[in-house]
């Protein structure tokens, strides 16, 4: 995978997974899982991305849609 798009709530987080300074794993798993320690979802690979949580905007951007 090269990308992960995480959406919590309105606020939508995008790590380039090949970039030299992409943050550690503890915090990339920090953004995919909840605070009751579950994966968020819905999870999917799209490509090379890595989609998790809900955004519609966000859906619509990876899957290459309108948001309407």
């Amino acid at each position: 995978m090269t990308e992960l798009c995480v959406a919590r709530g309105k606020k939508v987080v995008q790590v380039d997974l090949t970039a030299a300074d992409r943050p550690p794993d503890e915090e990339l798993v920090k953004l995919m899982v909840s605070r009751w320690g579950k994966l968020r979802a819905p999870t999917m690979k799209v490509g090379t991305t890595l989609v998790v949580g809900y955004n519609q905007d966000m859906l619509a951007t990876v899957f290459g849609t309108s948001a309407d």
